[in-house]
């Protein structure tokens, strides 16, 4: 047991020495910790200081900026203030530079009203006056001439009368002097209207064809009974059949050259083939239309490509085709214009121009022909609008209305066209007209002209295309000269048959002769 003491004792005095160890050495770490402490107390003043400072600085800074924003924002608002007052200092001086005018102006119509007022009661006063004179120098009048007042207002009234009779004599010689100076200006037209308006007996050729027949059996075959047959071809073909007591010919007649062609052919085949009823009837006028319309397109393609004009529609190339079938005192239009074409072409090169172009000009120049049986007005003005609604250049279109005088030429090319249109129908050979033929269609022109009272003298010229009326002046005054004229030509629509115009000119002619001696 001894043993156990000293390990007793051992272990007490380890425990109070790790006692006296762990104490001192928990001073020592308080120490230490105390003194970290104090350490961070100090770092964390020097930071706060330093924060402060920063701040203070800082918020120096900002506080300097917003007092120099300020003192902007300050003084531009002093200077738009200083504008805004200078603004309305002009604007007042202004309104009352206004107020001092308007009151000056009102000053100046007062002054100005009182004058018209004056000057209204003088002019009363010089009115009632000069009434008071009149009507002494009435009295007086009728005192020295010693006529009542009625003789002295009919005196007057003549006097007037003679007056206005002499004015109006002096108007209506301004008024014939302007118009023959502006009819003088136009007597440079080289060509007449080619409107193809014939008179009966001149259209038969040109309006009329026939049809040869075999025998009798054949015509009442043709006419069918009771006429069923010969309505059912003219209301199939809109052409007018004639059957007379002529041995083995039918005739066809109508104005619309293509319609008379399409009704020969159809006649003719059911002549050749023998079945003729009205069903087999607009058969075969039907095949023998569409048969016509491809030939006429046909024949308006081989035209542009002969005169070399490409680029054409087909609707005027078909309207070519149709000018195929029409002619102009035995020309053919077709070859006419073609020609046309041709001479504008030679003609402008010669001149340094679009030959080209001229060629195109004289092609169409007579488009209007194919349908001016169908549409009203002359053929240049139908075919200016037919090219200008398919897009033809301007010197197209003028050429084309302007090719007979209608409308004043602005291209060169229209006088080419005029001209080698006038060359075209004068050359040798290029018409036929028999003489028989033309003096009738003159005689006639002149015979309804001389039919109305007080016509003298009447001339038909320009081939029928103008007749000139030569009235008496002592019977027929202005105001009737009018009227004669527009029932002359009234007359003529109504007895003579014509796809045109005629002019009709009445000329009144008054001729005062006296010697001096």
């Amino acid at each position: 047991m001894s043993w156990v003491f000293p390990i007793v004792a051992g272990t007490a005095a380890g425990a109070i020495l790790c006692y006296f160890a762990l104490k001192f050495m928990g001073r020592r770490n308080l120490l230490l910790a105390v003194e970290r402490c104090q350490q961070e107390v100090e770092s964390a003043k020097r930071r706060g200081e330093e924060i402060v400072r920063a701040a203070e600085v800082e918020a120096k800074a900002r506080f300097l900026k917003e007092q120099q924003e300020f003192d902007r924002r300050t003084a531009t608002a002093k200077d738009e203030m200083r504008e805004a007052e200078k603004r309305l200092d002009k604007r007042e001086d202004l309104l009352n530079l206004k107020l001092e005018t308007l009151i000056s102006k009102e000053k100046a119509i007062e002054a100005g009203d009182a004058r018209l007022r004056e000057g209204t009661k003088a002019l009363e006063a010089q009115r009632l006056q000069i009434e008071e004179t009149i009507k002494e120098q009435k009295n007086q009048l009728l005192r020295i001439s010693g006529m009542t007042r009625d003789e002295a207002r009919a005196a007057l009234l003549r006097q007037l009368d003679n007056e206005l009779a002499s004015e109006t004599s002096q108007i209506i010689e301004k008024a014939v002097a302007k118009a023959q100076d502006e009819a003088q200006a136009k007597t440079r037209d080289i060509l007449v209207t080619a409107l193809q308006r014939y008179a009966a007996d001149h259209t038969a050729s040109a309006t009329v064809s026939t049809v040869d027949i075999p025998n009798d059996e054949m015509k009442g075959r043709v006419i069918g009974r009771e006429g069923r047959n010969i309505r059912a071809f003219e209301r199939a073909t809109g052409v007018d059949v004639i059957v007379d007591d002529t041995p083995g010919v039918v005739v066809v007649s109508a104005f619309d050259p293509v319609r008379r062609e399409v009704a020969r052919r159809a006649l003719r085949r059911l002549i050749e083939d023998g079945r003729i009823h009205p069903t087999r009837i607009e058969d075969v006028v039907e095949e023998h239309r569409q048969e016509v319309e491809r030939e006429i397109l046909e024949i308006g393609k081989k035209a542009a490509l002969e005169a070399n004009v490409p680029g054409l529609h087909r609707k005027i190339l078909d309207l070519l085709g149709r000018l195929h079938y029409r002619t102009s005192y035995g020309q053919n239009v077709l070859r006419h214009s073609i020609e046309v074409a041709y001479m504008a072409q030679i003609m402008a090169d010669e001149l340094h121009l679009d030959g080209t172009l001229a060629r195109r000009c004289g092609l169409l120049h007579d488009i209007g022909k194919a349908v001016d049986h169908e549409v009203e007005g002359g053929h240049p003005a139908i075919g200016a609008e037919i090219c200008r609604k398919f897009n033809e250049p301007e010197a197209v279109l003028n050429a084309v209305a302007g090719h007979h005088g209608d409308v004043p030429a602005t291209t060169p090319y229209t006088p080419l066209v005029t001209a080698a249109d006038a060359m075209s129908a004068s050359r040798p050979g290029s018409r036929r007209e028999s003489l028989e033929r033309y003096i009738k269609r003159m005689e006639q022109l002149e015979d309804i002209a001389k039919g109305f009272s007080g016509v003298t003298q009447a001339y038909a010229i320009q081939a029928g295309r103008e007749v000139r009326v030569i009235v008496d002046a002592q019977s027929i005054d202005d105001a009737n000269s009018l009227r004669i004229a527009r029932e002359i030509a009234k007359r003529i629509e109504a007895d003579m048959t014509y796809p045109g115009e005629i002019k009709v000119t009445l000329l009144r002619e008054v001729r005062a002769v006296e010697y001096a001696r």
